[in-house]
């Protein structure tokens, strides 16, 4: 059998394979780097697990929109786990956490939640029961004046989930049912996970991808003056 010659590999002009060999290396290792660098990206990014919050005190980095909130939400601890406690009566606090990230890299809005006690007679399809045990919000810049938009998770004792048509400050929140009714299990956590990205753009209509300016939570009763309590816990941004 008659054996290649090593030299015929190379054409005349100079752009045969052997010429091209380097820019292949290259371009390979540099496609490896773009796939390790994705594959070292974490499947998702911790916004908040109250790690480095003080028991049974309001976490340093969020803030109250009153100054009320802060006697209403405390960093609480079971075993393996801290959490954000609300406690309120006769009281509409929410409390927030600057946050910004790539929403089109991490469209996933995850955390834990779990009711204590729903609000009595509360019912958000209306404004005088608009009261909810649980509450999430995804915060979009919008204006100075009217304050941002944003995408409302609650979890209601009588609506539905799926209802429609939802709304509050004027229409800048819309407001998504997750759950309703009392939990399967009294205690015990749920987890959520919810695209973000794809829901504010749904119900503001828009095509473009917003920035997230940061989360915040709400326990609320002061429509429906009584008293409501739910845990909140492990905030997460994530891929899928």
């Amino acid at each position: 059998m008659a054996r290649a010659d090593p030299e015929s590999f190379e054409d005349a002009g100079g752009g045969g394979p052997r010429t091209r060999l380097p820019s292949l290396i290259a371009a390979s290792l540099a496609l490896f780097a773009l796939v390790t660098n994705a594959a070292a990206q974490p499947d998702c990014k911790t916004i908040e697990d109250f790690s480095k919050a003080k028991v049974g005190e309001f976490p340093a980095d969020w803030k109250p929109r009153k100054d009320s909130g802060k006697d209403a939400y405390r960093v609480m601890e079971e075993p393996g786990l801290r959490f954000l406690r609300a406690v309120v009566r006769g009281l509409g606090v929410q409390a927030v956490k600057q946050y910004e990230w790539d929403l089109d890299a991490y469209p996933v809005l995850a955390w834990s939640w779990r009711p204590l006690e729903f609000p009595k007679g509360g019912d958000e399809r209306e404004s005088k029961t608009n009261d909810s045990a649980l509450a999430v919000y995804l915060f979009v810049p919008y204006s100075r004046m009217a304050g941002p938009k944003a995408i409302k998770y609650i979890w209601s004792e009588r609506v539905p989930v799926g209802a429609s048509g939802l709304s509050s400050n004027m229409g800048l929140t819309r407001v998504r049912v997750l759950r309703s009714g009392p939990p399967a299990k009294t205690g015990e956590w749920v987890e959520e996970r919810v695209n973000a990205r794809d829901d504010y753009k749904k119900y503001f209509d828009m095509q473009e991808t917003p920035k997230p300016a940061g989360i915040g939570v709400l326990t609320d009763s002061d429509d429906t003056s009584s008293t409501a309590q739910g845990d909140y816990a492990s905030f997460r941004a994530c891929r899928r």
